[in-house]
């Protein structure tokens, strides 16, 4: 049946327009016999997409920004069965495939509308863009695949999750925060804890990067607080907002710590922009996109603030305890030169990656009212400097793109 597939795709794929699709569309549903060569020919090209740097949730996600939710299905179940070879994956592999959609019921409408979109999604997956390979391709031996959790890290990770989702489930703002800031202070103290005992056991670990999709609407603000978390628990982020992710380059354990936080604010963020939103329609007021926008860039504004005064008090403390000699790595002179040497370590490894970065300014907070609340909510007990512009109004964000 390979002809058959081969006439088809070359009809579609390597053809513009809608005829050309429906030219090849029409010569496979005139062909059920070819239908699982059909779906083996899309699992080459999810293949190809591996080789090219990207991972399940990054191909899911491009699917569904670029076309839509029916095609993303569809690149779901492709990406199950190209999977489904290997005896081994990465680990955040394996979590990115259990989040994925089911599978797609095959010829669903009809045989002539599922051959177009199987088509179409192909043509979208040959033109992938090569992106910075953040990971081994699966099927490759790679020693870290093996490497053995640190000491106590599931103990401590289960209590972060724990917190932060007391912290999505209560209805008291001020609960919220408590326990947001006291998981971070735990993922700050986690952080010092494995780069003492890496640099005890002289560790030749080396900075590692995961990507996080940073989705419409009101992506910019989204990527602004993805920024803040990741700088304060060690990492450096890069936004690409065409592709719809941010890619965050750090040692494993911080990068962990960032997309828990990370996931974790921003359903908390959107609650409470939820929640101030309701009570602006009550008033009267309609300006819904203007309000959202502005909440999420000062949430995301004040909240980077916060959760690098955390970070910085738990770094003195645990600095306090080294010069007493409690903890103190054998053969290091002290907490703040072992961190220190790891931030280098992350800044050149991000600039390997992207050596052509620039910093962006991010425009948007247009909504004073917006802004006001998003600052409330992030900062309810009005810790420090609100940073904001002058005049009281908000500043403008800068992120690394």
């Amino acid at each position: 049946m390979e002809p058959v597939i081969d006439q088809a795709c070359a009809a579609a794929l390597y053809a513009e327009g809608d005829a050309a699709l429906d030219t090849g569309a029409s010569l496979l549903a005139a062909a059920p016999e070819a239908d699982d060569a059909l779906h083996r020919r899309g699992e080459e090209f999810v293949r190809r997409a591996w080789e090219r740097g990207w991972h399940p949730a990054d191909l899911v996600r491009f699917v569904r920004l670029e076309l839509d939710e029916r095609r993303a299905v569809l690149a779901a179940t492709l990406i199950a069965a190209e999977t489904a070879r290997y005896g081994e994956l990465p680990p955040r592999w394996r979590a990115q495939l259990a989040e994925l959609p089911g599978a797609a019921p095959r010829n669903k409408p009809d045989r002539f509308g599922y051959a177009s979109d199987l088509l179409e999604l192909y043509r979208l997956l040959l033109r992938l863009p090569a992106i910075e390979p953040v990971g081994p391709v699966p099927g490759t031996a790679a020693d870290h695949l093996h490497r053995p959790p640190a000491p106590g890290e599931p103990r401590m990770l289960t209590r972060i999750r724990a917190l932060l989702a007391k912290a999505e489930a209560t209805g008291f703002p001020e609960e919220a925060e408590a326990l947001t800031s006291k998981a971070q202070e735990l993922m700050a103290r986690h952080s010092i804890d494995e780069a003492l005992i890496a640099a005890r056991t002289r560790s030749t670990e080396t900075p590692g990067a995961c990507r996080i999709g940073v989705e419409p609407p009101y992506e910019s603000a989204k990527a602004i607080l993805l920024d803040a978390v990741a700088s304060a628990n060690r990492c450096r982020a890069v936004w690409n907002g065409d592709l719809g992710f941010s890619t965050v380059v750090g040692f494993e354990a911080d990068l962990e710590a960032v997309e828990l936080l990370f996931t974790s604010l921003l359903v908390q963020g959107t609650a409470a922009m939820t929640r101030a939103e309701a009570g602006q329609r009550a008033s009267g007021r309609k300006r819904t996109k203007t309000f959202r926008q502005s909440f999420l860039m000062a949430y995301a504004q004040r909240l980077g603030s916060r959760l690098a005064d955390t970070t910085e008090r738990a770094t003195a403390a645990a600095d306090m305890d080294t010069e007493t000699g409690a903890g103190t790595a054998e053969g290091t002179s002290g907490l703040l030169p072992v961190l220190a040497a790891r931030d280098v370590a992350v800044t050149e490894t991000a600039e390997r990656m992207f050596p052509r970065t620039t910093t962006t300014r991010v425009r948007g907070a247009t909504d004073l009212d917006g802004w006001n609340h998003g600052t409330e909510a992030a900062d309810r007990a009005r810790m420090g400097d609100h940073r904001k512009g002058p005049h009281g109004g908000p500043r403008d964000g800068e992120i690394m793109a």
